[in-house]
């Protein structure tokens, strides 16, 4: 997983509130091998209309947003189903941040086991975001872990809070998995140890089928 420390890029604006998992990753593709396509799949419905075409009124389908990799949103983005596929395309899309008030829980959870990185600021904040972006097609911001801020298009700062753990993580570059093997000295120790002190439960393992 690649970390995350600091990243700037251009945004776009998405007012819609409830934005779910289906429409960041239709239902079809939830099959779909993780190859070099799984990027395309990201916002499908919302941005091809059913021969393929672009739908010219779908953000990242207007000059100025085509190149977005950050996404300002609104309420509880990536609500809905628990498909971590939601996660996968936008992160294979060159996504790096969302921006929102809120995000559907498990959504929330998945990003940080991707590299991706869910802000959460006030409304207010958010909606003067979207509306500097909607003014000015092309601006960036930046999103900087390490500060916890996010620097707006007219280079306001608003720091954003996020949870230890999870920020030590991003910026390693590690999920869940990473990070126990960490520790996989201290488990081979504990496990070595353990197995001298009760050999009887070694045993009972090693029995089963």
């Amino acid at each position: 997983m690649e970390p995350f420390t600091c990243f700037t890029a251009v945004a776009a604006p998405m007012d819609q509130d409830n934005i779910d998992t289906d429409q960041i990753l239709p239902a079809r593709h939830l099959m779909m091998p993780r190859d070099e396509r799984y990027g395309e799949y990201v916002f499908k419905d919302l941005r091809l209309d059913q021969n393929e075409n672009e739908i010219e009124t779908f953000v990242l389908n207007k000059e100025g947003f085509r190149q977005s990799r950050i996404i300002v949103a609104a309420h509880n983005f990536g609500c809905g189903s628990s498909r971590e596929g939601a996660v996968f395309t936008l992160v294979d899309a060159g996504f790096r941040a969302i921006i929102a008030t809120s995000y559907g829980d498990i959504f929330y959870n998945n990003s940080f086991n991707n590299g991706l990185l869910p802000v959460v600021l006030p409304e207010k904040t958010v909606l003067l975001l979207r509306q500097q972006l909607q003014e000015g097609p092309g601006a960036e911001l930046t999103v900087d872990l390490e500060a916890q801020t996010v620097t707006g298009a007219d280079q306001a700062v608003y720091p954003f809070e996020i949870d230890a753990h999870r920020r030590n993580r991003l910026l390693k570059g590690l999920d869940a998995v990473g990070y126990t093997l960490q520790y996989a000295p201290d488990i081979g120790t504990f496990e070595k140890q353990y197995s001298n002190e009760a050999p009887w439960e070694l045993d009972a393992v090693q029995r089963q089928p």
